[in-house]
């Protein structure tokens, strides 16, 4: 069975919402571009919540660099480990292409 390592690069919080900066190994950035995975677990050491934005970086293990494609996406759903076989201290993130609708906004012709 082969991991790929998603590791945070770096997070960045504004007055509306968090930025996290992560990397993704080829084939999980491929299968999230394809719209084939639209999750992906990892290690919670950012405290994601739902509504935070994903900058997802392509990234090579084997030759440490980066492609420079990236993705946007944003954390639509969080299930924090410690229940359902994901490890304590671990979470399983949905990834939303769609940013989420500002606090009391239901219609999106009112936005």
């Amino acid at each position: 069975m082969q991991h790929y390592i998603a590791s945070p690069m770096s997070t960045v919080t504004t007055a509306r919402t968090r930025t996290h900066e992560l990397q993704l190994w080829t084939p999980c950035f491929q299968a999230v571009a394809a719209g084939t995975k639209p999750f992906d677990v990892r290690e919670n050491d950012c405290d994601f919540q739902v509504g935070d934005a994903l900058l997802i970086r392509e990234y090579d293990p084997d030759t440490q660099t980066y492609s420079g494609q990236t993705l946007l996406r944003w954390a639509s759903y969080v299930m924090p480990g410690g229940a359902f076989g994901v490890e304590e201290g671990w979470c399983v993130l949905g990834l939303g292409a769609v940013a989420p609708l500002p606090p009391g906004i239901t219609d999106t012709r009112l936005w």
